[in-house]
Order: C-alpha cells, then sequence, then structure tokens
C-alpha cells in the first residue's frame, strides 16, 4: 500500500474552536474548597516581601507517534517550548524523560516551523511500500498530519531527526 501524507485534521478534546478558528481552551485546574486563591505573578512573595517573577509559560512544541515496526511498538515523544521532553509507551505509560539542549531546541524549532502544519508538505516520492516501516503522526497545536515510512515530506524528516529518540 504505498503510503500518504493524510493531512491536517482539527483536534477535538482540547478546547473548542470558535468561528474565527482560535482556539479556547478549558482549565483543569480545580481548587479546594475554603483555600485562598494563589497570588498573581508580580504579587508580593509571602517570604520576602518582594515581587514574584511571573511564571514562565511553557505549551507543547510538538508531540509525535511513531508505531509499527517490525515489533508493532508506539511510543510518542512530547516536547515543550522550554525543551523538556518526555517518551510514552502504547499505554501512555512513562519510559523516559530530559531536556534538550540550546542547540537542540533550536533546531527543532526551526524544523517545526518550517514544516509549516497549517499547510501540509506534499510527501517524499515513494518508494514503493516499507514492509514493517512506522507510521508518523505529528501533532502542532490543533493540527495532526500522518505519514508513513516511505513518504515522509522532508520537512518532517528534519523533524523526526531533531528529535531525541523514540527508545530509551
Amino acid at each position: 500500500m504505498a503510503a500518504a501524507l493524510l493531512g491536517a485534521v482539527v483536534l477535538g478534546g482540547c478546547g473548542l474552536a470558535r468561528p474565527d478558528h482560535s482556539l479556547v481552551t478549558f482549565s483543569t485546574e480545580a481548587s479546594a474548597a475554603g483555600s485562598l486563591p494563589s497570588p498573581g505573578p508580580g504579587a508580593p512573595s509571602p517570604e520576602s516581601g518582594a515581587p514574584s517573577p511571573p511564571p514562565a509559560a511553557t505549551e507543547r512544541l510538538v508531540t509525535v507517534t511513531r508505531s509499527g515496526g517490525f515489533a508493532g511498538r508506539t511510543h510518542t515523544l512530547t516536547v515543550t517550548s522550554d525543551g523538556a521532553w518526555t517518551r510514552q509507551g502504547a499505554r501512555a505509560e512513562p519510559e523516559g524523560a530530559g531536556r534538550l539542549s540550546g542547540a537542540q531546541l533550536t533546531r527543532l524549532r526551526t524544523a517545526v516551523q518550517e514544516a509549516d502544519f497549517a499547510h501540509p508538505p506534499r510527501p517524499a516520492k515513494s518508494g514503493g511500500t516499507v514492509f514493517d516501516g512506522f507510521t508518523y503522526t505529528f501533532v502542532r497545536g490543533t493540527l495532526r498530519l500522518v505519514t508513513d515510512d516511505g513518504s515522509v515530506p522532508p520537512a518532517l524528516t528534519k523533524v523526526l531527526d531533531a528529535l531525541p529518540p523514540f527508545e530509551g
């Protein structure tokens, strides 16, 4: 079966799409009854009275799932905007974690930006069926791209090359 890039689709479950195509997200934080709200950024620290720095905002940079191969294994890598990464197995069990160096993070950010998920790249010319090959699912924001070994577009190959290893 010739592999092909299936395209970009909007994912559900993590927010509500508005008519202007922006995404409204929902907070999963719950406060305990009777607890005081935490102070916001710039509020005095209870210990020192000095303003606290704003929290560092991290968001998911990219998630890539690789499945298949001779052993039929599935591994998912998620990298956040600060370079922290996690690896999970088929049942979402933790398999590893780490942090990309500054140079590695820059390389991955550049590859993700060049991949332009909003405008799916053309699949590479297929060399035919890759028996026991892998299927890759790339998730960036609300966009999802799926491709197989033998037809991974060059832009997505750069993303794969910049990721930590799928297996530890």
